[in-house]
């Protein structure tokens, strides 16, 4: 089977690995990393022995986690708006499909579940070790709006199910991704490998839970995008430095703002000031992170649009948990 632990395939800082037998303590770091959620021991008088490590691969946070114990895990927060691929290290999960079925994921399988759409329970055997990736539902729709050209509604998002499994390829491509994080934390973290690894994830996650759910991209069987919005999309990321107004983006598509607006909370669940704002931070992230060594933050924000520089390193600090400061400093090198 390919190597699934971050603990044998690379070298994770000590300073990220940790270990707890309390409950509050391990609860703080899992409301952190994943979402607010429910734990209850799966037996009388049980402490837990966990181990917990977390990275991340840009939007994606990337945990190796056990409790050491059994335990029933549920009740997930849909409004932090996450979606849950849970891959089984050692020991088993079982995942509640619907009220009369269940899905055991072994050693080397993968669950997935978009806890921001769908009710979630799993449980985990007392041998249980977990990688798991905590994707946010607005990086799969928008990948899958830019690949498929629609987002596939509830039909894929509140489908629960297994992908993956031994020898699949979506098996051995998360065994390179930890092995990447573990040999070049810096550039899988934050750099260009990091940008075109989660993209990679991300797509190929689509693709089998497509399969799954029986959307198929090329019938565009799911609630299709208008045109205009593919290209009101794509319009905003070549334009997204000029600072474009729903007004400029609507003219350049040839609808009404309304008409936009509309269809981007339909099918982006978002609005287009809000889309060209994160397309501005991404803009921007990616600059602080491959610009030569001469650029700093205040010329690459300012090339950007922004004058306040205090708002924008707040907006940057909610948007990537991290000053700009902290993210131009993992950036290129001299020398």
């Amino acid at each position: 089977m390919v190597a699934l632990d971050p603990f044998a395939v690379g070298r994770p800082p000590a300073a990220e690995r940790r270990a707890s037998d309390d409950w509050d303590e391990i609860r703080h770091w899992s409301d952190r990393v994943y979402m607010p959620y429910v734990v209850r021991p799966l037996g009388v008088g049980l402490a837990p022995r966990s181990s917990m490590y977390s990275t991340k691969i840009v939007d994606i946070t990337v945990t190796r986690f056990s409790y050491g114990i059994p335990v029933s895990v549920g009740d997930f927060s849909p409004d932090a708006g996450n979606a849950l691929v849970l891959t089984t290290i050692r020991g088993n999960a079982r995942h509640h499909v619907d009220h009369d079925a269940t899905a055991d994921t072994p050693a080397g399988d993968t669950f997935v579940a978009d806890c921001s759409r769908v009710d979630y329970l799993v449980e985990f055997s007392p041998d249980h070790v977990q990688l798991n990736l905590t994707i946010p539902h607005r990086v799969l729709a928008d990948t899958a709006v830019r690949w498929w050209g629609f987002d596939p509604g509830d039909v894929l998002w509140q489908r629960k199910c297994a992908i993956g499994g031994g020898g699949s390829g979506w098996q051995a491509l998360l065994g390179y991704a930890m092995r990447t994080t573990g040999e070049l934390p810096g550039h899988a973290t934050n750099g260009r490998i990091g940008l075109n690894l989660q993209e990679l994830l991300v797509g190929h996650l689509l693709t089998e839970w497509a399969a799954r759910a029986g959307v198929d991209p090329d019938r565009t069987t799911g609630p299709a995008a208008p045109g205009y919005v593919r290209h009101a999309v794509q319009y905003i990321r070549e334009c997204a430095r000029e600072l474009p107004t729903a007004s400029d983006i609507a003219d350049a598509v040839g609808v009404s703002v309304r008409t936009l607006s509309g269809s981007f909370r339909k099918y982006l669940d978002t609005t287009p000031a809000e889309y060209v704002r994160e397309q501005r931070l991404r803009g921007i992230r990616e600059e602080l992170l491959t610009a030569p060594t001469g650029e700093t933050v205040a010329s690459i924000a300012g090339a950007w649009g922004y004058v306040n520089l205090g708002l924008f390193a707040a907006s940057y600090r909610r948007r990537f948990g991290e000053n700009p400061s902290q993210t131009r400093a993992s950036g290129p090198v001299s020398g």
